[in-house]
C-alpha cells in the first residue's frame, strides 16, 4: 500500500479537533454549576451555619428569573411559614411577587403564598387583599376558601354566605359541607338579631331562620332557634311545637332545649306534659343534661323521693358520674345528721371527676369545652361537637 502524504496533515488536525471537543464538553458540563450566582452558595453556607436571616438576604440578592431558583425560594418561604417564622416567609414571597420578569403563573403562585403568610401572621386585611387579586387565576377557588375562613374569623356572616355560595356554584360539594355551613351562617345572624336591641330584631331573626331551613331543612339548629324566637315573641305554645319536632328528629339535641322545654310547659300551665317527650328523647340519646333536667322536674312535680327513685333506676340502666352526683344531691335533700355529712364528703370527692365528665369534645380535633359550640373554637369545624356532654367524641349530626 502506498503511503499517502495527506495523512501527515490529517493526524494533527484530528488530534486538535478531539482536544477542542473535550474542552467544549467539559465547559458544558460545568455550566449549570458555574451559572448559579455566588449569593446562592453564600446562602447555603449561612443555612449550614444556622444563620437563616443572612441566608434569606443572600438568596434574595441572588434571585435570577429561572425556574430552579424560583422554586427554591418558594420552598424556603413555605418552610419558614410552617416553622411559624411568618415575617421571613413574607419577605421571601413578597420579593418574588414584586420581582419584574416573572411569568403570570409564577406571580400568581407567589401572591397565593404571600396571602397564606399574611393569614398565618394574623394580618387578615392584607391576606384578603392578596387573595382578592387571585380572582380568575388557577388559585381562585383556594383563595375563595381562605377568604371564607377570614370572614368567619371576623364574624362577617353576610360575606361568609356570599363566599360559600360562590364556592358551591363553582365546585363539587357532594357531602353538602358548604350547604350546612351556609345554614349555620344564617343561624349566626339569627342569633345576633335575637340578642340585639333593634326594633325589628325578631322579624330579622325569623328571616334568617327561614333562610337557614331553606339551605338545610334537616339541620337541628334552625328548629332550636324557631323555638327561641317563639318564646321571645311570647308564644310558649309555638316554642313547644317547634321543639317537639326537634326532639323527634334529633333526640340528642334535647340537651340543648331541655330547660326551655320545661319552662315553656310551665308557662302554659301544663308542666306534667313536658315529661313524656323529654323522657323519650333521653331514652333514645341519654345525657347528663337531660338526666338532671328530668330529675329536677320530677322533684318539683312529684317530690324528692320520686326523683330519687327515678335517678336510681337510671343509674342501674346507665351508670355515670353525673348521675351519681345527682343521686347524692337528692339523698342529701332527704337525709340528716351523720349520713348527711358522709354524703357531702362523697359529693366533694366526686365533683372534680364529674366535672371532667361533663365536657363537650370535638369529634375532629378533640378540643374540650364546658359549653356547647356549633363551631369548634379549636379547629373551626362546624357541627363537630356532640350536643350531649360526657359522650364519646363524634359528629353532632
Amino acid at each position: 500500500m502506498e503511503f499517502q502524504t495527506w495523512w501527515l496533515l490529517a493526524v494533527p488536525l484530528f488530534f486538535g479537533l478531539g482536544w477542542f471537543a473535550a474542552r467544549l464538553d467539559a465547559r458544558q458540563s460545568a455550566k449549570p454549576a458555574g451559572g448559579l450566582p455566588d449569593a446562592y452558595f453564600r446562602g447555603l453556607n449561612f443555612l449550614l451555619n444556622e444563620q437563616p436571616d443572612k441566608a434569606i438576604d443572600a438568596f434574595l440578592d441572588g434571585v435570577r428569573i429561572d425556574p430552579e431558583t424560583i422554586e427554591l425560594h418558594f420552598a424556603l418561604g413555605s418552610l419558614f411559614r410552617r416553622r411559624g417564622e411568618t415575617d421571613r416567609a413574607i419577605r421571601v414571597h413578597q420579593n418574588l411577587a414584586e420581582r419584574p420578569g416573572l411569568d403570570a403563573a409564577q406571580r400568581e403562585h407567589a401572591l397565593f403564598e404571600l396571602g397564606q403568610d399574611f393569614l398565618r401572621a394574623g394580618l387578615l386585611d392584607r391576606a384578603e387583599d392578596a387573595f382578592n387579586r387571585l380572582a380568575g387565576s388557577r388559585y381562585a377557588s383556594a383563595a375563595l376558601r381562605h377568604r371564607l375562613a377570614i370572614a368567619q374569623m371576623v364574624r362577617d356572616w353576610r360575606q361568609a354566605i356570599d363566599l360559600a355560595g360562590r364556592l358551591r356554584e363553582g365546585a363539587d360539594d357532594p357531602a353538602g359541607a358548604l350547604t350546612r355551613e351556609i345554614a349555620q351562617f344564617h343561624c349566626e345572624l339569627a342569633t345576633q338579631s335575637l340578642a340585639g336591641q333593634a326594633p325589628d330584631r325578631l322579624m330579622a331573626a325569623g328571616r334568617e331562620i327561614a333562610a337557614a331551613l331553606q339551605a338545610d331543612p334537616d339541620h337541628p339548629r334552625p328548629l332550636l332557634l324557631r323555638g327561641e324566637l317563639a318564646l321571645a315573641e311570647g308564644d310558649a305554645a309555638g316554642a313547644v311545637e317547634h321543639w317537639a319536632l326537634l326532639l323527634r328528629r334529633h333526640p340528642a339535641h334535647a340537651a340543648l332545649v331541655a330547660r326551655g322545654w320545661l319552662q315553656a310547659h310551665l308557662d302554659l300551665g301544663r308542666p306534667a306534659d313536658a315529661l313524656p317527650a323529654l323522657s323519650q328523647a333521653h331514652q333514645e340519646a341519654p345525657g347528663a343534661d337531660t338526666l338532671t333536667a328530668l330529675a329536677d322536674a320530677i322533684q318539683q312535680q312529684q317530690g324528692t323521693e320520686a326523683a330519687l327513685a327515678w335517678v336510681e333506676a337510671e343509674l342501674r340502666a346507665r351508670p355515670s358520674l353525673p348521675g351519681l352526683e345527682k343521686l347524692l344531691a337528692l339523698r342529701k335533700a332527704l337525709g340528716a345528721g351523720a349520713a348527711d355529712s358522709d354524703t357531702e364528703l362523697i359529693q366533694r370527692l366526686l365533683a372534680p371527676q364529674a366535672g371532667q365528665a361533663l365536657r363537650h369534645v370535638c369529634g375532629h380535633c378533640g378540643f374540650k369545652a364546658r359549653q356547647f359550640y356549633w363551631q369548634c373554637p379549636g379547629c373551626s369545624r362546624w357541627d363537630s361537637y356532640p350536643p350531649r356532654r360526657g359522650q364519646a367524641a363524634e359528629g353532632a349530626r
